[in-house]
């Protein structure tokens, strides 16, 4: 029997030539337009970081808000790398890992450097978040987060900042950084307490003569020198952070009558302390004095350490002639005003090995 086809034949597979042109025309359109390319950005931004990636403060961190993410560094609990898009040389990494795992490369690198001038400086994040502030070329925000349901854990968050410079995206990249830090905990069930959301990070940081002040107007992290006697330390003054009890550092500066950083003092806690610790004290070819102290509530012995400091800027020492007996004195009165604000325990003096 011969098939016949029919108007309704004819007429159905017209009109699935028509709709599969339409579908055509539609997909081209979206794919020229650009329509395409946003939804795939924003799909990347949604997975970043195995889903943890806060993207608010992003469009202030990289000042613009047309995004896409890659795949951060392997080997950690999880990575990413934001940049704009198209490329302008702006980009945001984030890192984030468990205090019981290595650190990643690059993230060790502040500690080594303790004694060269202000380089290993870090100021306070505030809010109530165990974070800090770096800078040496770029900005870096690290938070800690410590994990009440986990004993001796702590989640770290490193948010690293590239081609972009100011208060605006510095703050950006501590949303970032604070809120991914934050959604990352509850994603891997680590129980914390977190800080308040950040509204403005400080860029202030020190070692312009202009942040200098007299040891007597110490109120920060250096108020536990202020009566200590500085005869023969070849050093008459200060500079000095914000004193804050939830900082995974603390440091304060000692300086020459010519405004030179001369001695350093730092303080550790928690995966700080641990990741200091694994650098070796940075080094002991350096002049400088360590100590510790139990720190229950940091899960960690804090390490406090004063060297004196080298200037890259004249390649010499700001206090020519090195005073043992001072440097042990100053960091005596540093750790224990430290480690009594901490709860810490006793403080042993050691030496770098």
């Amino acid at each position: 029997m011969q098939e016949k086809f029919g108007p309704r034949r004819i007429h159905a597979g017209w009109y699935a030539g028509v709709a599969v042109l339409v579908l055509g025309l539609v997909a081209a359109v979206l794919y020229g337009s650009g329509v395409y390319d946003s939804w795939r950005d924003g799909r990347s931004l949604d997975k970043a970081c195995d889903g943890t990636l806060a993207q608010g403060g992003l469009a202030s961190a990289l000042g613009s808000s047309d995004l896409k993410a890659e795949q951060g560094d392997a080997g950690v609990l999880a990575g990413c790398f934001v940049k704009t898009s198209p490329g302008s040389g702006r980009a945001v990494r984030i890192t984030l890992r468990w205090s019981t795992d290595g650190a990643p490369s690059g993230s060790l690198v502040w500690y080594h450097s303790g004694y060269s001038g202000v380089r290993a400086q870090a100021a306070p994040l505030g809010n109530g978040w165990s974070g800090v502030v770096r800078y040496d070329g770029t900005w870096q925000i690290m938070v800690t987060l410590h994990c009440a349901n986990q004993k001796n854990k702590e989640l770290v968050a490193y948010g690293d900042l590239y081609g972009a410079s100011g208060g605006t995206a510095v703050t950006g990249l501590g949303r970032v950084t604070t809120e991914t830090a934050r959604k990352a905990a509850g994603k891997y069930g680590c129980e914390a307490k977190a800080g308040k959301p950040l509204t403005r990070v400080s860029t202030a940081r020190l070692g312009k003569p202009g942040t200098a002040k007299p040891l007597a107007r110490a109120q920060g992290s250096c108020v536990a020198l202020r009566d200590t006697s500085m005869a023969g330390s070849g050093t008459s003054g200060i500079m000095e952070y914000p004193a804050d009890p939830d900082a995974p550092q603390t440091n304060c500066y000692l300086v020459t009558g010519g405004k030179k950083p001369g001695y350093g003092l730092y303080a550790y806690y928690g995966v700080a302390a641990e990741d200091f610790e694994s650098t070796g004290f940075g080094g002991p070819d350096h002049d400088s004095v360590v100590a510790t102290a139990p720190c229950p509530r940091a899960g960690h012995e804090a390490v406090f350490v004063v060297y004196r400091l080298y200037d890259p800027d004249t390649r010499s020492e700001p206090v020519a002639h090195y005073s043992a007996a001072f440097a042990r004195s100053a960091l005596k009165a540093f750790a224990g005003h430290e480690a009594e604000q901490r709860g810490c325990g006793d403080v042993r003096i050691t030496d770098p090995t």
